[in-house]
């Protein structure tokens, strides 16, 4: 069984070919050259961070299947500064147009250390502030994140995914990746 832990950069495809546009766009065959190897759940284009790759269907299954539970955690750069209370419905479920998100672990953090940057770089707007938060979901619907963010007013500028259940993209650059 291979295993793979990728940190996927912003602007690149979680998939291996580009059929869609006129325009090339980076896709995972521009990082890893690793036949057999499919991703294990998805990652936004515009989303950064830990994406698992594996040839094993099982795993791949149970890692990417909402029913497995697998956590998911999130680094969020969001447009404002939520409270406490801001954040209250996403830990107790938040509506959205596809039905309620399940409870939500949510914390405010300071800006992630060892951060790298993101090109290109999140707009900065002067008369804006924005925060970072801590999210680990137990489901992966489309955008989810983002989705969630945006249904408490306070829209993603970044998304970075930490780690998926006891995997960590610690370590790992942008662009890079390892095996498991």
């Amino acid at each position: 069984m291979t295993l793979i832990l990728f940190n996927k950069p912003f602007d690149v495809l979680c998939q291996f070919t580009d059929a869609g546009t006129d325009t090339p766009r980076r896709t995972l065959s521009d990082f890893i050259d690793l036949p057999g190897v499919y991703p294990a759940g998805r990652l936004d284009r515009d989303s950064e961070g830990l994406l698992l790759l594996t040839d094993d269907g099982r795993l791949q299954a149970r890692i990417s299947d909402p029913k497995f539970k697998t956590a998911k955690t999130y680094l969020v750069q969001v447009e404002g500064t939520p409270g406490d209370e801001d954040l209250e419905p996403l830990r107790r479920g938040v509506m959205l147009k596809d039905g309620m998100t399940r409870p939500a672990n949510v914390a405010r953090i300071a800006e992630p250390a060892n951060l790298w940057p993101r090109d290109p770089p999140v707009r900065f707007r002067k008369t804006v502030p924005d925060s970072w938060i801590s999210v680990t979901i137990r489901e992966g619907r489309n955008r989810q994140v983002r989705r969630m963010t945006a249904a408490i007013g306070f829209p993603t500028l970044r998304l970075i995914r930490q780690s998926i259940g006891d995997w960590s993209v610690d370590g790992i650059l942008p662009g890079e990746w390892r095996r498991a």
